[in-house]
């Protein structure tokens, strides 16, 4: 008895051909993704407008930005959170972009060391 495969499995070389043309077009779609994922700014603001970061997609502080009536000698402790806050929150952003995009493109697909 022949095992059989489900239909659009197998097929030969046709059907690996058209897997190699899916697996290129969407690994250029997520090199384009990326790309543009580099461009974008993502800024962030803690503490009531306090404390402001700006994070790039490739996950670089741009900017920081602290209002001069936050920085008390006597509460280091609360500045240090609220940028930590800051930076914190625009990186969850970049990163849930970048799993937003990629899931766009791989139709939910895990694939590993991918963003």
């Amino acid at each position: 008895m022949k095992a059989r495969l489900p239909k659009g499995m197998g097929g030969g070389p046709s059907n690996m051909s058209s897997m190699l043309k899916q697996a290129q077009k969407m690994q250029e779609d997520m090199q384009k993704a990326q790309e543009e994922l580099e461009q974008k700014e993502f800024r962030t603001s803690v503490g009531g407008g306090a404390v402001e970061a700006v994070i790039s997609g490739k996950k670089e502080v741009k900017e920081l930005t602290i209002k001069p009536e936050v920085v008390d000698p006597e509460d280091v402790e609360m500045l240090q959170d609220l940028i930590m806050s800051a930076i914190n929150e625009g990186l969850r952003q970049v990163e849930e972009v970048s799993a937003d995009e990629m899931t766009k493109i791989t139709g939910g697909m895990n694939i590993p060391g991918l963003f």
